[in-house]
């Protein structure tokens, strides 16, 4: 397992209650539906993306590989935003994705 990042686990020890409940409904709201585990980190790098989370595109591209994404499954997946967030943007979510693809 990949370490986390150190805000993060500072979150999970400093504020232990409010962690379990958004590790539960992460869970949940996985669990919600028929989709598998790979297709869910896909959607969910998908969102990061179009958020412009750095550590979320960073944290989804891990996820999906450990879930048997292939790089150029990932790499599509950031694709596809370019007509939704813009060439900039994109371009910035692949550099992103790059950071986790070339380790």
């Amino acid at each position: 397992m990949t370490k986390l990042p150190k805000m993060y686990s500072d979150f999970l020890e400093g504020y232990p209650d409010m962690a379990a409940a958004y590790q539960s409904l992460g869970k949940a709201a996985g669990e919600s539906g028929p989709l598998e585990e790979k297709e869910r980190e896909l959607i969910k790098l998908g969102i990061a993306v179009g958020a412009g989370s750095e550590g979320a595109v960073h944290s989804h591209v891990r996820r999906a590989l450990e879930m048997g994404a292939t790089n150029e499954e990932i790499r599509h997946a950031v694709l596809l935003s370019i007509t939704t967030i813009g060439l900039p943007a994109m371009m910035a979510a692949l550099t992103w994705a790059e950071d986790i693809l070339k380790n």
